[in-house]
């Protein structure tokens, strides 16, 4: 039967990170901290530079240990919830809902400029809106905004029928759980007839569990923590262009 639907990944899939590395992606997020941290200085939640020490300290120390609990339970805590859980660590004031999501966004901005589309991620994404294809991404990502926010700046998110993401949904691939979640929002009641476009295990061993056609993005650099991916039965491309030959 002909194809339907693809899903794709966001970060090494459809978008690259400007000089992506290990230490790269640590400054973004410092740079993003310090400017969560300088907007609680000004509504008068950090009084002191104690506790302003104390508020980074902590932070970092869950920030680290969430990422890697995440990736051993795929459940994902959203920078949001990291924020009022280190507010209510420190005794300090309860913030609403609008203003953990500010701090959120202050904590991410940085990063959300180091993200740019891949070469040929626009023309690809065009042609596969001529064939009547729907079209998801589904992401591992702490901060739903800022998903949107990145498809939105460079005028992608027409592109496609839903956006994913585990901040929202509260799990992460590859738990099986995301990706049927994705499907039915695609209104795809046969996951046969969908590919999974992605970059690592979580995105093609994830997917093939639920029945996906698995592609894998052949990114240049490795990543901590990444796992080997066991399947042989899954296409491999080095160009995001690549993919319309196999699905088209």
């Amino acid at each position: 039967m002909k194809v339907k639907a693809v899903i794709f990944d966001f970060g090494f899939t459809l978008f690259e990170f400007k000089n992506a590395s290990v230490e790269n992606y640590l400054n973004s997020y410092s740079q993003g901290l310090s400017k969560s941290v300088e907007k609680l200085k000004n509504i008068r939640i950090i009084k002191d530079s104690e506790i302003e020490k104390s508020f980074i300290k902590i932070f970092r120390k869950e920030r680290n240990s969430n990422f890697k609990n995440s990736i051993k339970t795929n459940r994902e805590l959203p920078t949001r919830s990291l924020f009022q859980s280190v507010l209510e660590k420190l005794d300090l004031e309860k913030l609403k809902t609008h203003q953990l999501q500010e701090l959120a966004d202050l904590y991410h901005s940085h990063e959300e400029q180091q993200w740019v589309p891949l070469k040929n991620t626009r023309t690809t994404l065009e042609r596969l809106k001529k064939e009547n294809l729907r079209l998801a991404v589904l992401s591992n990502h702490p901060n739903h905004s800022s998903i949107e926010s990145i498809l939105k700046k460079y005028n992608f998110l027409s592109f496609f029928d839903t956006i994913v993401t585990s901040a929202k949904f509260g799990k992460r691939k590859p738990d099986p759980e995301i990706f049927l979640y994705t499907l039915d929002n695609m209104g795809i009641k046969e996951p046969s007839l969908c590919f999974m476009i992605g970059d690592e295990y979580a995105d093609i061993v994830g997917g093939h569990s639920v029945g996906l056609k698995p592609i894998l993005y052949k990114r240049k650099i490795r990543f901590p923590f990444e796992k080997e991916i066991y399947l042989t039965d899954y296409i491999q491309v080095t160009d995001i262009s690549e993919i319309l030959s196999h699905i088209i």
